[in-house]
């Protein structure tokens, strides 16, 4: 499409938060242009495209609240969703609201600088220039890959692949030698379907995880139905729990674990397990806050770990003990563990064996060398601020956000920062984001943001932007509400710990939805207190 030169707002990404934004703006009746890297919408569901590949939140609760029509004509068929189906329910979205007319596809912002003068931004892409009174940034918190600098990597003769850029035409694995580098959320997804297709798999683990099993299943229609019939107060009763999914709650959920039998904890823990999904963490009220709590869990899944990986040794390669049970991303896996029970299934402790280089013919470790034909690396993403500070962004004066942001990044509410006005951050470091189900927290910030604008015109001002006093306040709120749970003992990537040389801030808040809703809902009842308009 031809990209306007003047517009109302720029929205960066088109994956769930764009498509929201970009849907919101122009129902509010703004002009919006929309950007997109890839050559379709989907966001995470557009570039994450490797075998295994599907959310680890409920269908039902991983989509849209919005519209009810919308709820009531789409049919899940699984329990958790895999990436083909969030795609296209993400392409009918779109279409559905018509919105890729708003969109300049194949089209990455390389650059966005603020003009004092006019009180509009000049956001410069590959493909050209356009300039808008507000910019929204909605480009998702895990969709910079981390690309490890290996010695030699560039070498290997064979294929190079990252989970989070999959080709989208998919590839072939039958009866090569594949390699897969960490053991993080899409590993652990990843790695049972390469199993069963590969002639051979290393896994080259530094850190073990815990995982849980999803318990994913076919949705029946009756059981669709029921949601169906009761989405509203679904909705309703997920917005007011502390991620924003309702976990399974039982009499003991609101108890300290260790005020409890340890018969009874085991077969709370059970239940949850044969459940499967991520309510592990929600089964009792500490597990998340006290380190003898966390390790009655942390405990349960270890003994699981070692009841199913046959080999005493692998098993105990596979037992996570350096860090506390749902402090990392709490991945859920179908036949994870079981995968290693597999003949042609090798596990690589290179914490113990270092990668010491990439060679032409695979990979090379202090031990041993590894003969292969494909090298996938599932090392993440420099999350959070890595998609924003890849892109040179320059508020008042000049100032770059990379550099304000040097030692961590500093947000009011997660949603704008001081020195950058009428910019905006969809699910930002300093809100709930990634510690939640991230369409409740997306639909929450894309309403609050159209709403500030349409205040902000009814009072006749051009120019929002946050305090610097309050942007202040609530980086402290964010780091006092981490510091009284387990989150920071881990080296995590909410921590940034992924990635070399990136300051060890932890960057999401941990307060839960509501305390946080109701946060941004006082805020705008006060006239947008902490910002400041003109």
């Amino acid at each position: 499409m031809t990209q306007p030169g003047h517009v109302d707002a720029v929205v960066v990404g088109a994956g769930i938060a764009g498509l929201y934004a970009l849907h919101r703006l122009t129902e509010a009746g703004l002009t919006v242009q929309g950007f997109e890297a890839g050559d379709g919408v989907g966001g995470t569901w557009y570039w994450n495209r490797y075998p295994g590949a599907r959310c680890d939140v409920e269908s039902v609760d991983y989509s849209y609240s919005f519209d009810d029509d919308l709820q009531q004509q789409w049919d899940w068929t699984e329990r958790y969703a895999a990436q083909p189906e969030l795609l296209r329910y993400l392409e009918h979205v779109a279409d559905r609201f018509d919105l890729r007319r708003h969109i300049a596809f194949g089209t990455r912002v390389d650059a966005a600088s603020f003009d004092a003068a006019t009180g509009r931004w000049t956001v410069q892409t590959d493909a050209g220039t356009t300039t808008a009174q507000f910019l929204v940034l909605a480009v998702g918190c895990l969709s910079a890959a981390q690309v490890p600098d290996f010695p030699g990597l560039e070498t290997f003769r064979g294929e190079v692949l990252h989970t989070g850029q999959w080709p989208a035409e998919g590839v072939d694995l039958a009866g090569r030698r594949v390699g897969v580098i960490g053991t993080g959320s899409s590993a652990i997804q990843a790695i049972p379907v390469i199993a069963e297709q590969a002639e051979q798999l290393v896994v080259f683990q530094r850190t073990p995880n815990y995982s849980v099993p999803a318990g994913n299943r076919p949705l029946s229609p009756d059981e669709l139905a029921e949601v169906k019939a009761g989405y509203a107060e679904h909705r309703r009763r997920a917005r007011n729990t502390f991620f924003g999914f309702a976990f399974p709650l039982s009499e003991l959920s609101s108890r300290p674990a260790l005020e409890v039998p340890a018969a009874d904890r085991d077969r709370e823990f059970q239940a949850r397990w044969d459940r499967g999904g991520a309510g592990m963490t929600r089964a009792f009220a500490d597990i998340l806050t006290d380190r003898q709590a966390n390790e009655t869990a942390a405990e349960f899944i270890r003994s699981k770990i070692r009841a199913t990986v046959t080999d005493p040794g692998t098993a105990e390669l596979l037992v996570p003990v350096d860090h506390p049970f749902g402090t990392k991303r709490p991945p859920i896996d179908t036949n994870y563990y079981e995968s290693f029970n597999r003949d042609n299934v090798t596990l690589v402790d290179v914490r113990s064996d270092p990668i010491v280089e990439v060679v032409p013919s695979g990979v090379r470790t202090g031990a041993a060398s590894h003969d292969l034909d494909v090298l996938v690396l599932a090392t993440g993403f420099d999350a959070m601020t890595g998609p924003l500070l890849r892109m040179d962004i320059r508020g008042v004066g000049g100032r770059e956000l990379r550099d304000k942001w040097a030692a961590g990044p500093v947000t009011y509410l997660g949603l704008a920062t001081e020195g950058f006005p009428n910019m905006f951050v969809v699910a930002g470091a300093g809100s709930p984001s990634v510690m939640s189900n991230m369409v409740v927290s997306i639909e929450q910030h894309v309403d609050w943001i159209v709403a500030c604008l349409q205040h902000l015109r009814s009072e006749g001002h051009t120019l929002i932007e946050a305090c610097a006093d309050a942007e202040q306040a609530w980086v402290e709120h964010v780091n006092a509400t981490a510091a009284r749970t387990l989150y920071p003992e881990a080296n995590s990537w909410y921590l940034g710990a992924n990635v070399p040389g990136k300051p060890r801030v932890f960057m999401p808040y941990v307060g839960g939805i509501v305390d946080y809703r109701q946060r941004c809902e006082d805020v705008a009842a006060r006239g947008y207190a902490g910002f400041r308009s003109s």
